[in-house]
């Protein structure tokens, strides 16, 4: 296969995944970032690096966002919103991490491909991924052409982005360019 034939491939896999997330599911999570005073991020491996994207620009949006583990991330209280990005929701760590969050008092949202999932079934909040990885052994789940977890990475990073957008038009940001640049790193 053609690079161009692989990307539309996998465009192709984003859409129907992405197509497929419930909506009010969506708006459960945006009503919970909007109301909380600050918001933590947390998943292991690149769902990790897909959900720092959404730290970040929430970040630019005015929010107070962290990323679980940096040396900068003040504890948690129950005025707080830990997001975890888990495929499996089953990770030790983030189980761990959104018990020790429950018992703080704070919210708890997750997004995964499993929403009865151990974390699932602590989560205040919970979007669904209907992607696969290779890991899914069931013969009726349609498969993807990526490796291991990348339908469901990719598809944290674009719904974050969508997130972003829809929180955007509701905190009635015109010019999100403007708005993020005023935040935007500038030690570069």
């Amino acid at each position: 296969m053609e690079i161009v034939e692989y990307t539309t491939a996998i465009t192709n896999e984003l859409h129907r995944t992405l197509s497929a997330v419930s909506e009010e599911q969506a708006d459960n999570l945006i009503q919970a970032i909007m109301e909380t005073k600050r918001i933590f991020v947390a998943g292991a491996g690149r769902s990790l690096l897909m959900i720092r994207g959404l730290a970040m620009r929430l970040m630019h949006l005015g929010f107070t966002a962290y990323v679980v583990g940096e040396t900068t991330t003040p504890a948690i209280t129950c005025s707080d919103l830990l997001i975890i990005a888990s495929g499996s929701g089953e990770t030790g760590s983030l189980k761990t991490m959104a018990a020790k969050a429950k018992d703080m008092g704070a919210a708890l949202a997750l997004i995964s491909i499993y929403p009865e999932s151990a974390i699932g079934l602590m989560a205040d909040h919970v979007v669904e991924i209907p992607a696969t990885t290779s890991k899914v052994t069931d013969s009726n789940v349609q498969k993807s052409i990526q490796p291991g977890a990348s339908l469901f990475e990719q598809s944290v990073l674009l719904l974050g982005d969508s997130l972003i957008l829809k929180i955007s038009e509701q905190k009635s940001i015109k010019n999100q360019n403007e708005s993020l640049m005023k935040l935007h790193a500038n030690l570069e």
